[in-house]
């Protein structure tokens, strides 16, 4: 790892700290840094309402956005690898659209009510929508980034419009997924964290073991099955950890879209060519994504608050547009 990186190794880490001290100190309740700090180095005696604030409001949404921080991105930078293509992520592909429906019909038909339902439904849409993502990706190679965008448009308008449909015919159901289709941290839980953990974690050592793989396969199939890798077993692996990824993060905070593709971005920029460092830089950079999102949502029409989609949309569409615009993934591709 070279003093480049270090430097950005040490900015990430420093700054998604501050800004996790900076989510604990934010929203309900008149509790500031001071107290956050004397209350988690037990200086100071906390009253009841001030426990109740940090254990089940501030602390589960802050270790949250942790968690879908890194699954999004961590996602984004595995379809970026496998279809080669530099603007691939869930949200924009259609695979958040496929979770979504495959939750909606837990939801309707088969009354699924616990954090593993949720995991184990939106797991099977984003199934499909991987499926075909990197079915497609394959066939186009990397001869257009943006016609694999305009298949992921058409994923999204087909599930949603199903998933629209289905939602109609069930007021309830309805009303309970409105506010959560737009993405947001404010239901975080700590025990469906522990539920979706294991998940995280066992996807994390598969990335982590398909990253050299990935790297490789940047440089052609033919020259990839020389060096002796199966890219079939890596193409399947990079589905189901994409996968898992994507139903732990919306399994407990909705379909939140761009975070990856920033995240995944932003590491590029960081280290264009090694997986295995754009993974941690990726990581880095979602979860102070999310991060800022989750506190702006929080502050910006206080004593309400906004759906982390939506500050996230402002930010990363205008991003996307000016991306495409001046071709920066042109000098991505030609890394490859």
């Amino acid at each position: 790892m070279s003093k480049h990186h270090l430097f950005w190794l040490g900015t990430g880490v420093s700054g998604m700290a501050c800004l996790a001290l900076l989510s604990l100190s934010v929203g309900a309740g008149d509790y500031g840094l001071p107290k956050i700090i004397g209350y988690y180095f037990h200086t100071l005696s906390p009253d009841p309402h001030m426990i109740m604030v940090m254990d089940t409001l501030r602390l589960p949404r802050t270790l949250c956005a942790v968690m879908v921080g890194v699954c999004l991105s961590l996602a984004a930078s595995l379809l970026q690898s496998a279809t080669r293509n530099p603007l691939a992520e869930p949200g924009l592909l259609g695979v958040n659209a496929g979770a979504v429906l495959g939750l909606v019909i837990g939801l309707t038909y088969f009354d699924v009510e616990s954090a593993h339902g949720y995991l184990v439904w939106s797991g099977m849409g984003a199934f499909t929508g991987n499926l075909v993502v990197l079915v497609v990706g394959q066939l186009m190679g990397k001869s257009s980034p943006l016609k694999l965008i305009l298949v992921g448009v058409a994923l999204t308008a087909t599930f949603g419009g199903l998933s629209n449909y289905i939602l109609l015919s069930n007021q309830v159901v309805l009303d309970q997924f409105r506010f959560w289709n737009l993405g947001s941290l404010a239901a975080a839980d700590m025990s469906a964290m522990a539920i979706i953990l294991p998940f995280m974690l066992a996807v994390i050592v598969v990335t982590v073991l398909l990253a050299r793989q990935l790297t490789m396969m940047q440089l052609g199939e033919e020259q990839a099955r020389a060096l002796g890798i199966n890219t079939h077993w890596v193409r399947i692996g990079v589905l189901l950890a994409a996968t898992v990824f994507t139903a732990c993060a919306i399994s407990v905070a909705g379909p939140i879209g761009f975070v990856g593709f920033l995240a995944a971005y932003c590491a590029r920029m960081v280290e264009p060519v090694r997986l295995s460092l754009q993974i941690v830089f990726s990581s880095l950079f979602g979860t102070i994504f999310l991060l800022v999102a989750d506190i702006l949502a929080r502050y910006l029409i206080q004593p309400f608050e906004m759906p982390n989609g939506v500050i996230l949309a402002l930010i990363g569409a205008p991003v996307l547009i000016a991306v495409v615009h001046r071709g920066g993934f042109r000098a991505l591709l030609a890394v490859k």
